[in-house]
């Protein structure tokens, strides 16, 4: 089990740059498994919270029922449209976190998950800005970069 703290502690500029892309919005996209297996998509709020990803949602929603069968969860930060100038160079263009929802104790109204990460991907404008920097945190891994023209 990988939470953010530990991700926090092994890259912290890397943490802090895909941290700042989620929370630059206060609506993100999470994919989560339907009972039949097909992906459902849907909006999202969650934060960044004692070293660890905490995601909300309502009492029985599908969400909850989807996390609960099957807890692969996978969440994007959404995509900054980039602009047309030099000044885009090193711009966050998104951030990706996968991994599996833990369920903490439940509340009267509401579910609130924890996120195990498997997997951060953040991806940047390249220098000079003809390509895209992916740069990638797995817990085996640890951090890998790589440019994509």
């Amino acid at each position: 089990m990988t939470s953010w703290r530990e991700i926090e502690r092994a890259e912290p500029d890397f943490a802090r740059r895909v941290q700042a892309r989620f929370d630059a919005h206060k609506h993100k996209v999470m994919a989560t498994l339907r009972k039949d297996g097909s992906p459902r998509i849907s909006g999202i709020e969650f934060e960044f919270q004692d070293g660890n990803v905490h995601v909300g949602m309502m009492l029985n929603s599908r969400k909850t029922m989807d996390l609960r069968r099957d807890p692969r969860i996978a969440l994007h930060s959404g995509t900054e449209e980039p602009g047309e100038s030099d000044d885009v160079v090193g711009q966050v263009i998104d951030a990706k976190l996968s991994g599996r929802a833990v369920e903490r104790d439940p509340a009267p109204d509401h579910h609130v998950f924890h996120v195990d990460v498997s997997e951060v991907v953040l991806i940047t404008i390249g220098t000079p800005p003809d390509h895209l920097v992916i740069e990638t945190w797995t817990p085996d891994g640890g951090l890998r970069s790589r440019k994509r023209y």
